[in-house]
């Protein structure tokens, strides 16, 4: 039993060896656009030039292959484990889900913990991801115990840190102060919270209307003492972008969306060139 642990902890190092940094992302509830946020921060900062994994654990909505366009293709076996789904001409961001792994795109994933918690420590050590600068890892709404698997899974690695994503309504920010204390009883740095669908801007009259209030994210950041990393507003460019798998970043530079977006990925940036 021993030899068989030591023979997988040497997997993991041989698998995760070449990522400098990896950045978990959070929601203390489903729907505040968790996965939007991990498929725009890892285009951002591939249009930064940087190598991009993306890990997909969200087991039971596994949304990223659609939104990158590339639901239909299918994950191959190397020596070393399992070859991610590379996106793009460059090829610069490499994919793993769940998605690629269904036999049709409607089946749903009805396991119990064991199992769900199982794939994922083969996602962590199975997956030759090559040499990345960054691997986002998309992970389900809530604290469950598959973030406790991941968690412990990545810890002996690169793990820089956690972004938290929430929308500005009470129910939303008040998830994710949740969040925040699971962060901390696990040990986990705190990278910064993002407040998703602040404002609709009219892309008519640029007239900011805060459907959903304002400004709950960044009171919880003050509150908790943790970074703010922006306000990203409803952006119909953003919502299209995704829906036809296009890259919003490269794309749509002048939406309301991508300033904020790229100063959220110019930060993750900075606070790692200060790890480093």
């Amino acid at each position: 039993m021993r030899g068989d642990n030591m023979e997988e902890t040497a997997g993991e190092r041989t698998n995760l060896a070449g990522v400098r940094h990896i950045v978990l992302v959070l929601s203390g509830k489903g729907g505040v656009g968790k996965s939007t946020l991990s498929t725009e921060l890892a285009l951002a900062l591939r249009n930064a030039g940087k190598r991009v994994g993306i890990l997909d654990v969200d087991l039971c909505g596994p949304s990223i292959p659609r939104m990158l366009r590339v639901q239909d293709s299918s994950v191959h076996q190397c020596d070393r484990g399992w070859v991610p789904v590379f996106v793009g001409h460059d090829t610069a961001i490499a994919l793993m889900s769940i998605g690629f792994l269904l036999e049709r795109p409607d089946d749903a994933v009805v396991w119990r913990g064991p199992k769900k918690n199982a794939l994922i420590k083969q996602f962590v050590n199975d997956v030759a991801w090559g040499d990345l600068d960054f691997l986002i890892v998309d992970t389900p709404p809530g604290t469950s115990d598959e973030h406790i698997s991941t968690v412990e899974a990545l810890r002996p690695h690169q793990l820089l840190g956690a972004i938290l994503v929430t929308t500005p309504q009470a129910v939303s920010v008040g998830d994710v102060r949740r969040e925040l204390t699971f962060c901390r009883k696990a040990g986990l740095q705190i990278l910064g919270i993002v407040e998703n669908m602040s404002g609709f801007v009219c892309p008519h009259c640029s007239e900011c209307t805060n459907i959903f209030s304002k400004g709950g994210g960044e009171e919880l950041a003050k509150h908790a003492g943790v970074p703010f990393l922006g306000c990203v507003p409803l952006d119909p460019q953003l919502s299209q972008s995704l829906e036809e798998g296009r890259d919003f970043i490269q794309e749509f530079p002048k939406s309301s969306a991508f300033p904020a977006l790229t100063h959220i990925a110019q930060q993750i940036l900075d606070t790692s060139q200060r790890s480093s």
